[in-house]
């Protein structure tokens, strides 16, 4: 399965940020979600971590559900744009400077689930993020793109 979480920053008029998340599974996005996010982020790696922990039960539940219904899951990878964001979510608080102590530390239940060999964290190249078509207006040749990977194989 793979999962690809990001986040757009601050694009509402109180400042929240965006999540959106889509899973891949066997051709096109078997599951889609777009939230605006209940906390105001400071960077866009906060706002990447915050993503993560609105998706996280989704990506976890969903793990479980699949081998409940007798598919073998191997590789539950979450793919995301922002570098920082992936070592936080790798290292917890051996990767935190100064700008991420504030940063609550239940954002880091994803290093545990790392740790736990439940989830694996790699990085995707912005243009190739899935997940941006569920946060923020595309247009032309990238929502055309997006689009098709998103509804799968059209005959």
């Amino acid at each position: 399965m793979k999962w690809m979480i990001n986040a757009s920053v601050a694009v509402h008029p109180d400042f929240k940020s965006y999540t959106g998340g889509t899973l891949s599974f066997r051709g096109g996005a078997a599951q889609v979600m777009s939230k605006k996010q209940k906390l105001n982020s400071r960077s866009s790696t906060e706002a990447e971590l915050i993503a993560v922990d609105n998706v996280v039960m989704m990506i976890l539940w969903t793990k479980l559900f699949m081998e409940w219904q007798g598919y073998l899951i191997e590789k539950n990878i979450l793919y995301q744009d922002n570098k920082s964001a992936i070592l936080l979510e790798d290292n917890g608080r051996k990767s935190a400077g100064k700008r991420s102590r504030a940063i609550d530390i239940r954002y880091f239940f994803i290093t545990d689930q790392v740790e736990k060999g439940n989830v694996k964290i790699k990085y995707y190249p912005t243009d190739d993020m899935i997940a941006d078509f569920m946060t923020k207006p595309l247009q032309g040749e990238k929502f055309r793109k997006f689009r098709d990977l998103i509804l799968g194989p059209q005959e």
